[in-house]
């Protein structure tokens, strides 16, 4: 616990001096001030301090997930950490709508003065998608020339090293992969999964086949949806199809890490399972938070820009919504919706791996 030692004055200890003196509007240099770049310089300095914090909160948890053995106590800080920066995420949403009280008009009085600029350069932001997992070789083309092409040389010194930090997703597949319930000498739950899936999609069938409301056409049609489905699923289930999923770039993940996942998720109700469930639900959450906040940029940029460039020479609205799509990080996870089943397939867990799942206080005298 830390303890003051002498007094402390309110604009000293933020520094207000420096930070209510950052604002300097480029227009005043060359004429009268355009009265709303003060607004566009204030929003965009308030991202980067928010931007700050975000990267404080993900170092802690890339320090965290890059131990050897993990904690209980430390996950439930790293969701902790995590949920923090959904909270942030929330608020810089808000910032989008203070931004858009400004009219295209207001924007077009000082925009080219901008030029180069553009968010390209924000380093906090690339910084924050690389240490989330998302690498400049895993970007577009386009996005790959535009990632590094605007920075000066101080900034592409500071991505390259965060370049060799390990991410948080990669941190998390080495975690996952280490997970210890999945396949035992008493239980494998890979191949009680692979009977379950093959039993529901047997009884799936049976009820397209026997279903006396379908005509010809409709039951060929659901069919042939079930053997889709079915294809899925042997795409987990097979190491060589997954590899060959792997390959396509449909997926990131190892298969045992996903499949670990997967466990997680299914029996996330067992009490050693709630925080790494809660871990991996805040992943999703972020992403989803980023992937929201980009389109809603991107929404901005064609409603003050139309179809013009943007100040950075990107492609303005129609570069941004692509980026929305191509700059997912966790989408594996997402996509473990696809391999769920109901609980009445669910395969029932030996007592000895109930146990391990338990609180040993719980389980007195079992």
């Amino acid at each position: 616990m830390h303890k003051n030692r002498g007094p402390v004055y309110y604009a000293d200890y933020l520094q207000l001096d420096k930070l209510l003196d950052a604002q300097l509007p480029l227009s005043k240099k060359y004429g009268e001030e355009c009265h709303d770049e003060m607004l566009f310089i204030l929003v965009h300095q308030t991202y980067e301090l928010w931007f700050k914090q975000i990267i404080h909160e993900i170092a802690d948890v890339q320090r965290i997930f890059s131990q050897e053995e993990i904690d209980e106590k430390e996950i439930h800080l790293a969701v902790t950490r995590l949920q923090r920066i959904q909270k942030v995420q929330e608020v810089i949403q808000g910032h989008l709508g203070v931004l858009e009280t400004m009219t295209p008009m207001d924007f077009l009085e000082f925009r080219d003065l901008l030029v180069p600029a553009s968010g390209f350069q924000s380093v906090q932001f690339r910084e924050i998608e690389i240490r989330l997992g998302l690498k400049t070789d895993q970007r577009e083309g386009v996005d790959r020339e535009f990632f590094t092409g605007r920075l000066n040389d101080q900034d592409k010194s500071r991505i390259d090293e965060t370049e060799k930090v390990t991410s948080v997703f990669d941190s998390m597949e080495a975690w996952l992969e280490r997970l210890p319930f999945t396949q035992q000498k008493i239980f494998d739950f890979w191949e009680q999964y692979a009977a379950a899936v093959d039993q529901m999609l047997e009884e799936d069938h049976k009820l397209i086949v026997e279903n006396p409301t379908l005509n010809d056409k409709m039951r060929e049609i659901q069919l042939t949806h079930l053997e889709m489905t079915r294809s899925t699923f042997n795409a987990l289930l097979n190491e060589e199809n997954y590899e060959a999923w792997q390959a396509e770039g449909n997926i990131r993940l190892s298969r045992k890490a996903l499949f670990n996942a997967l466990f997680i998720f299914l029996y996330r109700e067992e009490p050693v399972l709630q925080q790494p469930f809660q871990f991996l639900n805040m992943l999703i959450d972020i992403d989803e938070g980023f992937t929201s906040w980009r389109y809603r940029h991107a929404l901005m940029a064609q409603r003050m820009l139309g179809t013009k460039i943007g100040t950075g020479g990107s492609s303005g609205h129609k570069y941004l919504k692509k980026a929305t799509q191509n700059n997912r990080i966790f989408l594996d996870l997402f996509n473990l919706s696809t391999f769920l089943i109901p609980k009445a397939y669910l395969p029932e867990l030996p007592h000895d791996v109930k146990k391990q799942l338990d609180f040993f206080f719980s389980r007195v005298g079992v």
